[in-house]
């Protein structure tokens, strides 16, 4: 119970109460701040601080999860378990910061379509450095204005801890302090980047604000330099000796790590199809330095100017990479497949491997979809072999399309920098029919050789896509109908042959962009996890990742376990010992890789806002790509998006329509919906928070 003779008062009154003096008011606040940290008091709406009751500082009742904070002051819980998160009013964050680990109270009634809640513990700090840029402010003191606007104070440094930092210096704080109400954070500079305006320190400034690491400890990079540059006769015995098939790699131009070649061979009207990837767990071995280090890397980040990789380049485009004429390691997936598609029998085996050509998509395309006599004759010893794994490609692709697999083909881009990292020009990426190819046999690999470890019951990593959540198929359905398209749920699920019958059906219309994005949207995301629970995007009961071991942590450790059960290592401790790690391994591989992602989509946005700084006042048709309550987004040709805000659309007063996705004018029934053409004027570019504003051309 409330301590009856205790009037709730602000810090001011407080002070004026208790008779403290204004110099010694900083010390009250420190007191009160410590006094909120220990859940003895609480400010309520009014920012009135009183104790809390007793009731309250009990966990029952209270959920833990990770804060994720906005710009204007509130932020968001997300809790493991919970469709939705619970939204956290600016007064009820404590002194939380962006990725916290925190404990809240449900608070009770709901406004609007949240549910509301107060942070009232801080359990683990997720944010312990920020990046931003410093300006002095005295002699004695300056402050770094962070980049991610999440962050929303500016850190205080002594200037002692400056280490010499000048103004417009991008910079590396670490914070010692996390400040309060009214008092900001503190910390150290341990790192400066650069000047803002050098080269590359805009995008190293991303990388280093999501907490990605550029070099390699000392430890690493010795063990990848012991790396032989040649195998050694030891590690070939006992492996299949693949050395005299015929095979190729296929990838970009400029790929340096060559993770995967294919080969293929006729068995009367069967394919077979080997597919072959490198064995990188004969070189990264279990709890070794490279290992930790790929392990909490999780993945290769590849980004619009550079491609932080996952291990040292002496083993990702040395005796890892699949390099032609020379003699790898590998393991090989080689299948038996119908001429209807299905794989009747398959192998994976340790094998020796040589690479006979090193291709790349374009040159694989001509060769294969155009008929380019001239680049055929370039590889007459493939021709053939190329020739039939394009029929292949097709055959593979045609089945998975008929037992549902989705696919949704949106536009992406290729930006390109000049030599100072300046962006002068932005080119759509086509898939062709090598990428499609390379895709159609990589996905029947992953395939394979997760259901033939699901059927041995050993501990395994899968790649899972749970199916959607039934309210936002329920919310498409409904919305779909009014263009006379239709879904069937069975139960409260849907299956993806619906999704994928649904997108064929607007191939060709005027709403096909509208309904295929918000088809998307109501997609779960892809996730590590070890248990099969299938994949609903892909329509299949059994999948994971085998085939990118130099890029992707999984991959790594799925090559460890198939490389036990074919050894005869697979006894009890081995699999008590992948069932104590692998749940960890999934959990983390995941997180790494929407940190991987999230840093590739901003390092695109901000080069394609310093692109757009050039076509200021330039018109445009674009289509739009999303509304909101306040505004619409608008995607061009060149995949640039930018936003309208609702107060700037001419025309009428408009509002937004969320079961519709669309904003309707209330006096003229103006409209502008998902997928809907617009001619739009390029307004302003703000490069700092990464957006692009357009207006309505009328």
């Amino acid at each position: 119970m409330k301590n009856e003779y205790y009037i709730p008062m602000k810090e001011k009154e407080l002070a004026i109460m208790l008779q403290v003096e204004p110099e010694d008011r900083p010390v009250l606040s420190s007191i009160l701040t410590e006094l909120l940290t220990e859940q003895k008091i609480e400010i309520s709406k009014r920012g009135k601080y009183q104790l809390l009751d007793a009731k309250n500082v009990k966990t029952e009742g209270l959920v833990t999860g990770t804060f994720i904070s906005h710009s204007k002051g509130f932020g968001f819980i997300e809790v493991d378990g919970r469709e939705d998160d619970l939204y956290v009013p600016e007064n009820y964050t404590l002194d939380a910061f962006h990725l916290d680990i925190v404990q809240a109270k449900i608070l009770p009634g709901q406004r609007g379509r949240r549910t509301e809640a107060k942070i009232v513990k801080v359990l683990e700090r997720g944010t312990t450095q920020v990046v931003g840029i410093y300006q002095k402010s005295n002699k004695s003191f300056g402050f770094v204005i962070p980049d991610n606007t999440r962050v929303t104070s500016d850190i205080y440094v002594r200037s002692e801890d400056s280490k010499g930092a000048m103004d417009g210096h991008k910079v590396v704080v670490e914070l010692s302090d996390y400040g309060s109400e009214h008092r900001k954070p503190e910390g150290k500079i341990v790192e400066i980047l650069g000047h803002v305006n050098d080269p590359g320190v805009d995008i190293l400034s991303i990388v280093k604000g999501f907490g990605i690491t550029t070099e390699f400890p000392e430890k690493v990079m010795n063990q990848a330099e012991r790396t032989k540059d040649e195998i050694i006769e030891a590690d070939t015995y006992g492996r299949s000796d693949l050395r005299d098939v015929t095979m190729v790699t296929i990838d970009g131009e400029d790929a340096k790590d060559l993770d995967d070649a294919v080969s293929l061979t006729m068995d009367g009207e069967n394919y077979v199809l080997g597919v072959h990837i490198a064995d990188v767990s004969n070189y990264v071995q279990e709890n070794s330095a490279l290992d930790r280090e790929a392990k909490d890397r999780g993945t290769s980040v590849y980004l619009v100017d550079r491609v932080i990789p996952m291990l040292p380049h002496r083993l990702s485009n040395g005796i890892c990479s699949l390099n032609e004429g020379e003699d790898r390691l590998a393991l090989s997936c080689i299948m038996t497949i119908s001429p209807q598609g299905k794989v009747l029998d398959h192998q994976i085996v340790e094998s020796v491997i040589r690479v006979n050509h090193r291709m790349n998509y374009n040159s694989v395309n001509k060769m294969i979809a155009l008929g380019d006599e001239e680049e055929r004759a370039k590889y007459p010893d493939v021709t053939e072999m190329l020739d039939e794994m394009y029929k292949l490609s097709l055959i593979i692709r045609e089945h998975r399309k008929k037992r549902g697999s989705i696919d949704f083909d949106f536009e992406e881009s290729k930006i390109i920098l000049d030599k100072d990292g300046i962006p002068i020009d932005i080119k759509p990426y086509e898939r062709n029919a090598a990428t499609r190819l390379i895709e159609d046999f990589m996905l029947m690999a992953n395939e394979t050789v997760a259901e033939h470890f699901y059927w041995l019951e050993l501990p395994f990593v899968y790649r899972t896509h749970d199916n959607p959540d039934p309210e936002k198929i329920e919310k498409l359905a409904a919305f779909i109908n009014n263009y006379g398209y239709h879904i069937h749920m069975a139960k409260e699920k849907i299956h993806p042959k619906e999704i994928q019958k649904l997108l064929t059906g607007i191939e060709g219309t005027k709403e096909e962009a509208m309904i295929a994005r918000i088809a998307l949207r109501s997609m779960k995301q892809a996730k590590y996890t070890t248990d099969c629970s299938g994949h609903f995007g892909l329509a299949c009961k059994y999948y994971c990742h085998f085939t990118s071991p130099i890029r992707r942590y999984p991959d790594l450790q799925i090559h460890r376990i198939i490389k036990d059960q074919i050894r005869g290592r697979m006894k009890k401790d081995k699999i008590s010992h992948y069932d104590q790690i692998l749940n960890e391994v999934a959990e983390h591989s995941s997180k790494m890789e929407r940190r991987a992602d999230e840093a590739e989509r901003e390092t695109d946005k901000l080069k394609k806002a310093q692109y757009m700084e050039k076509h200021i006042g330039e018109e445009y048709e674009g289509v739009v790509s999303g509304v909101t309550e306040w505004g619409m987004y608008v995607e061009l040709p060149n995949t640039v998006e930018g936003m309208i805000h609702i107060s700037m659309i001419p025309g009428d007063y408009f509002v937004y329509d969320e079961n519709a996705y669309e904003i309707r004018g209330t006096h003229k029934n103006i409209k502008y919906e998902l997928g809907q053409s617009v001619r739009i004027k390029v307004e302003s570019v703000n490069t700092f928070l990464r957006t692009v504003d357009f207006s309505i051309c009328i």
